[in-house]
């Protein structure tokens, strides 16, 4: 699926989706599009009812008055009585009216909101991967927007609706030949519609696509903000901003002016009819076949017959772009992929025992491909990682409080390996099992609290570094305290004016690498993982500070695997296996690794910065 915009639908399309996409809203938002359209059936009631009001006055009022030069008072009275009732009971209906169409217009973003997020936390991470942020944000925002749009105008048009039909019953019994004059207005309406909508729906479905193009483009810029600046490509990216920007102006733009030509023309051509109507009606009263108080009646009820013509302009051009976002919308709730988990829970504690058999991942452009000759003949170069991405074939067991270092080139699959570890992605072959069960088979609750995996790039949260240790769950003080200061981070958060509330600001910019490495460390420790996974989590850290971490995590029952470089962190661990070509080329005690494997031996000394030997 691409959360990119769909082809513009045909008119025949346009209308079937448009038809289908009001019955979904009417469906999502019942109560309030209820209220609507009682409101807008009070308000068309008394609109009718107040032509006849008018034409009354115009007969028993206006008219005697004049020629008797004088008007009674009560009958003044009666005939402001009968004026202020109609349009206070207008006005209830416009109220109505006005908050049922809002009401379901913000219910449905809600709802349309909670559901694609709800799905977006579904999804896989690989799904994640082949959509950028931008569009994803934009799904979620100005898609949902566009998709409710289209509530907006519904009550009134139901009510009008029925205002139509009244009309149309009064017109014709009023005055037929006028009736026929009037109604003569309709195919040009008609055509003015269809016209607007041909022009108009290719123009909204590019304009909805740029607004996602726009706000992908803004969201790379924030989010690489740094590497802007450092690199000096400010104005790169403010040119690559204000193009699309823009085509997005250039679009909006175009949809203004089909507007601005559609909407004069739908107002004008009422406005034509009711000329032609009074010209006719006019010498119709000469002829003595009808009155002025009808003759005022019949011309504000075609007055009437315009309004609905407007609401029906108005439906129809939110059309193109709610159905364009509806689509958008519907291809993220639409969406297969899942990941699925069993039922069972953990009941044993303590350090979990973790086994990889034959396991094997691929990236999704990645082809399957024999490697094994290869990873025994061909040296370890750059070029020979990228032209591999994923794991071959891993097989290996962790006991149970074991710390295990994962060692290797880059891009030799020690990071996807972790992930799979945590069930970031399940592997295309093999299984991986934690205490002999496969993780397909624990629920994802229990898995969440069984399995922890810290990142090198941390992420916090724009809060106080409590918040972002307990991330709001009711751990208390004490917890808090402990897993800090076994990440080694309490010192440094104690010194701080604020302490455990300093807010950190977004991504945690008031922070070091190493000091958000730690905190995230404490988020990760606090929930007492059965399986943790440090993915080079303290390479922002001294080496003093990371042996202290290493050293702290030991007095947790937990088993530890380190994706790891350093020699000062490697030495910890009870057993180190060495990854190459995504396959597992030996393991072993550090020195043991270290005197039989020069491949191993020259990794680790290009990475200690004293080069000496263990």
């Amino acid at each position: 699926m691409s959360t990119g915009t769909p082809s513009p639908p045909t008119d025949v399309a346009l209308l079937g989706r448009g038809r289908t996409l009001i019955a979904r809203q009417l469906r999502r938002a019942p109560k309030e599009f209820a209220v609507g359209g009682v409101g807008t059936v009070v308000f068309a009631t008394m609109t009718i009812v107040s032509s006849f009001v008018i034409g009354w006055i115009t007969d028993t009022v206006l008219i005697p008055g004049v020629a008797a030069g004088e008007v009674a008072a009560s009958t003044l009275a009666g005939a402001a009585l009968a004026v202020l009732g109609v349009a206070a009971a207008r006005g209830v209906g416009i109220t109505m009216r006005r908050m049922g169409a809002y009401f379901a217009q913000y219910r449905l973003q809600y709802r349309d909101r909670i559901e694609v997020t709800n799905r977006y936390l579904e999804l896989p991470i690989e799904w994640h991967r082949r959509h950028p942020t931008g569009q994803l944000l934009s799904n979620v925002n100005e898609d949902v927007e566009a998709a409710s749009f289209i509530a907006a105008p519904l009550p009134m048009a139901f009510g009008v609706v029925v205002m139509l039909a009244i009309t149309g019953i009064l017109l014709v019994l009023t005055d037929p030949f006028l009736a026929l004059i009037g109604f003569s207005v309709g195919p040009a309406l008609a055509a003015a519609n269809y016209t607007f909508q041909r022009r108009m729906r290719a123009v909204a479905a590019k304009a909805q696509r740029l607004r996602a193009e726009v706000a992908e483009i803004a969201h790379e810029s924030f989010d690489a903000a740094l590497v802007v600046k450092t690199l000096g490509r400010e104005d790169a990216e403010v040119g690559r901003f204000g193009a699309q920007s823009d085509a997005l102006r250039d679009r909006m733009v175009e949809v203004g002016k089909l507007r601005a030509s559609f909407d004069p023309l739908i107002e004008a051509l009422p406005t034509i009819g009711i000329l032609a109507v009074l010209a006719v009606g006019a010498w119709r009263v000469d002829q003595g076949a009808l009155s002025a108080g009808d003759l005022v009646t019949f011309a504000y009820l075609f007055g009437l017959v315009a309004l609905p013509m407007r609401v029906f302009g108005w439906l129809l051009g939110e059309l193109p772009r709610s159905v364009v976002g509806m689509d958008r919308v519907e291809g993220v709730l639409g969406e297969q992929e899942s990941v699925a988990y069993g039922a069972h829970a953990p009941t044993s504690w303590g350090g979990a025992a973790a086994r990889a058999e034959s396991v094997g991942y691929l990236y999704p452009e990645t082809e399957y491909e024999d490697l094994s000759k290869a990873a025994r003949t061909a040296p370890t170069t750059a070029a020979a990682d990228d032209d591999r991405r994923g794991i071959e074939s891993v097989t290996l067991s962790v006991a149970p409080g074991q710390t295990v270092a994962l060692v290797g080139p880059t891009g030799s699959g020690k990071s996807t390996f972790a992930h799979l570890l945590v069930r970031l992605f399940d592997p295309d072959r093999g299984e991986i099992c934690l205490d002999g069960r496969g993780l397909v088979e624990f629920d994802r609750t229990s898995l969440a609290g069984s399995v922890g995996i810290v990142f090198q790039e941390t992420f916090l949260f724009n809060d106080s570094i409590y918040t972002n240790i307990t991330l709001g769950e009711p751990f208390d003080e004490a917890e808090v305290l402990a897993a800090a200061k076994i990440a080694q981070a309490h010192d440094f958060i104690a010194a701080l004016e604020d302490g455990y509330a300093t807010v950190v600001g977004e991504r945690g910019a008031s922070l070091s690498g190493g000091q958000r490495q730690r905190i995230a460390l404490a988020r990760a420790i606090i929930r007492r993982p059965r399986l943790l996974v440090l993915d080079d989590a303290t390479s922002a850290v001294d080496p003093a500070v990371e042996s202290a971490i290493l050293a702290g995590l030991r007095q947790l029952d937990t088993t530890v695997v380190i994706v790891a470089y350093r020699r000062s962190s490697i030495v910890l661990a009870d057993e180190v296996i060495y990854l190459d070509y995504g396959r597992v080329i030996d393991r072993g005690a550090h020195d043991e690794l270290y005197a039989r494997l020069p491949a191993y031996r020259a990794l680790i000394d290009a990475y200690d910065t004293q080069g000496d030997a263990p």
